[in-house]
């Protein structure tokens, strides 16, 4: 799990959990500075320059699997 810095500054952990993925790609279409969709239709992680925190939150939870992990600066689980 990395740690990244969100454009309104609150530091996360976030990882996709590809075993679980299975394309969606909601994640991509509502966070598309945080999340991708690699060849094998499977969500990732672009770069370190992600979107600002509620947007990513919403991209986490749209996901149908719950194939993100989302913790707090703390390490405390946020999502799912």
């Amino acid at each position: 799990m990395d740690e990244y810095q969100t454009k309104d500054s609150k530091k996360i952990f976030l990882e996709v959990d590809k075993d679980l993925c299975i394309g969606a790609a909601s994640c991509a279409v509502i966070a598309p500075l945080t999340f991708g969709i690699d060849e094998k239709s499977k969500a990732y992680i672009v770069s370190k320059d992600i979107d600002d925190y509620e947007t990513i939150l919403e991209a986490v939870k749209s996901c149908p699997v719950s194939a993100i992990v989302l913790k707090n600066e703390s390490g405390e689980q946020i999502w799912p």
